[in-house]
């Protein structure tokens, strides 16, 4: 596959993921009498990547954010040539995302921006007024463990056909545990769709949401090239 390829399907697939999970948050979180609350959101984001995994994985290899091409990086499974275009695109398909979503939910009366349009944030932005230690931690030790799940699953040792699944199902507990905390990135691209049109205090906070989850990737890749090494007799 060429790198304009590759680049196309990360584009959409990160559309994909922003419009899916963000939106279930948006639209359907607490509409009245069947609104999903945060299990469907945090499934919802979950089968995005399960979705795109299938539809994609052979194309680009279905990173959708930034943190999980920096963790590959790490891992030694991506090529730093291949690290920008990735982050671009991915970037890009975020912020696609969000602006399809903004066209939809903006067609709602009584439909404002200041009820967070599903941005991360800490502090009084944080779901449940969590501080910004807290949700600092919250997301290097969540990516940190969606990428030793990405890696693993990936492996060329594990059960072959599964990724998807795993990665899926390890998306949504991810987010049935940190929702409250931080409205749950482990993102960069999926945090800066939403941030750029809340503007304010969402772009104010964003910069945590890039830092967190590419250290805590970085990490589980330098954890997984360890798991990698032969054992010694």
């Amino acid at each position: 596959m060429s790198i304009q390829q590759k680049m196309l399907a990360e584009f959409i697939g990160t559309l994909w993921l922003v419009l899916g999970g963000c939106g279930s948050a948006v639209i359907a979180a607490a509409f009245p009498d069947v609104g999903i609350g945060l299990l469907g959101v945090a499934l919802a984001f979950g089968l995005t990547v399960l979705t795109m995994a299938f539809a994609i994985g052979h194309i680009s290899g279905c990173h959708l954010n930034p943190a999980v091409s920096f963790g590959l990086w790490a891992g030694g499974r991506f090529p730093t040539a291949e690290l920008a275009p990735y982050i671009l695109a991915q970037v890009a398909g975020g912020i696609a995302g969000a602006g399809v979503l903004f066209l939809i939910a903006s067609g709602q009366d009584g439909f404002s921006l200041a009820g967070g349009f599903a941005s991360n944030g800490f502090g009084e932005h944080s779901p449940g007024g969590y501080s910004m230690t807290s949700v600092l931690i919250t997301e290097v030790v969540m990516t940190l463990f969606f990428l030793l799940i990405i890696l693993g699953a990936t492996d060329a040792r594990a059960p072959a056909g599964f990724a998807p699944i795993a990665i899926g199902l390890g998306l949504t507990l991810i987010h049935l545990i940190s929702i409250p905390v931080s409205n749950t990135s482990v993102n960069p691209a999926r945090s800066t769709g939403p941030a750029l049109f809340v503007g304010d205090w969402a772009l104010s906070q964003l910069w945590l949401f890039w830092v967190a989850p590419i250290a805590g990737a970085i990490l589980a890749g330098m954890i997984f090239r360890f798991f990698e090494q032969p054992a010694e007799h």
